[in-house]
């Protein structure tokens, strides 16, 4: 059985023009309708939108319509210039968060305002429905993935090098660590620089995500041992729990590691790069400051330190939109707490 489908056609000012003479012949409005080719709920609908089949004027009732098609065009909220405009564009290019941080930000901001409720939808169309240029092309560029049209996924190949005992598989790892009810479970990587000849080291607090970037002064083990040994030693004790790396490498020296901080370490399977997730998406956020292709071992720890402040000051959906300095803040304070407690 054949499924007929309806295709609606606005009226165009000739039509319009054919029911005005129609009505004034004494036409019925079905021979009316044959005769503009339409149908009879047609021509109804429009005498009964101006003023009936007494008072029809064909050119009034073509003002009417055009009236009301620029009223039934839906207004952008995000409009260029304005308030909520230049709060999108701040925290877009200066201070680096996604267009869902900006959203969930401006609505604890401004609770029950619908002038500040936009969807980070919203802010992904305004970017990509500028015109091609510079514009559009600086916009696009502070975006996490900075892809040139939505939807695309890039790939990448995974690595392993490091021969690991079963004690040490991920699969060994103790349940309280896979499930962040704790802090000071941190995942481990390297960040490469041009031609895998210089390297950061880059840590994520499994909990509250926060970030710690190490200076390293090579790519191999030596230099792993020593940049992050650094770093960590930073930390309270109480933060230093338990390590998850991958098989690079550079982890060759894990027991002493292990000794020197007295920190468990623990390593993710081969081509699994999600059993370190929140180490695998830091990555992409610090590619923003640290592009590939760039010798790293010309930045210095002083600028690693302002690049993890601002990766730490962003807003995290995982965190109720609180930021990781706000959740470590946090942990830390209950840590106190307990320990004044027990003393």
């Amino acid at each position: 059985m054949e499924i007929k489908t309806r295709h609606y056609r606005h009226l165009s000012a000739e039509q319009r023009a054919m029911i005005a003479i129609g009505m004034k012949q004494g036409q019925s409005m079905r021979a009316i309708a044959r005769w503009v080719g339409c149908s009879a709920s047609t021509v109804s609908r429009e005498l009964r939108r101006h003023g009936g089949a007494e008072g029809y004027d064909a050119t009034a009732a073509g003002l009417g319509y055009r009236e009301r098609r620029r009223r039934s065009v839906r207004r952008r909220k995000l409009v260029e210039g304005s308030s909520l405009w230049r709060a999108v564009d701040h925290r877009l290019r200066f201070l680096h968060w996604s267009p869902e941080q900006i959203a969930a930000t401006l609505r604890r901001m401004h609770p029950g305002d619908p002038a500040w409720s936009i969807s980070h939808e919203t802010i992904y169309a305004a970017i990509y429905a500028h015109p091609r240029g510079s514009l559009r092309e600086g916009l696009i560029e502070v975006l996490a993935q900075r892809k040139p049209q939505r939807g695309r996924r890039r790939r990448t190949a995974a690595k392993c090098g490091l021969h690991v005992p079963d004690a040490l598989r991920i699969a060994e790892r103790p349940e309280d660590v896979t499930a962040r009810k704790l802090p000071g479970h941190w995942e481990g990587d390297f960040l490469k620089g041009a031609y895998n000849r210089s390297a950061v080291g880059t840590l994520v607090e499994r909990k509250t995500r926060f970030v710690v970037l190490c200076k390293m002064d090579g790519c191999d083990a030596a230099a792993a041992l020593e940049g992050f040994t650094r770093q960590l030693k930073r930390l309270p004790a109480f933060l230093r729990e338990s390590l998850t790396y991958d098989r690079g490498s550079e982890m060759a020296c894990h027991e002493e590691l292990a000794r020197r901080l007295n920190i468990d370490v623990w390593f993710a399977d081969p081509y699994a790069p999600w059993q370190r997730g929140s180490n695998e998406n830091t990555h992409g956020l610090i590619r923003r400051y640290l592009p590939k292709g760039m010798d790293l071992s010309t930045v210095s720890q002083y600028t690693l330190n302002r690049i993890a402040g601002l990766l730490n000051g962003r807003p995290r959906k995982t965190l109720g939109w609180r930021t990781p300095n706000e959740a470590l803040a946090e942990e830390i304070a209950s840590f106190n707490k307990s320990v004044a407690l027990d003393s």
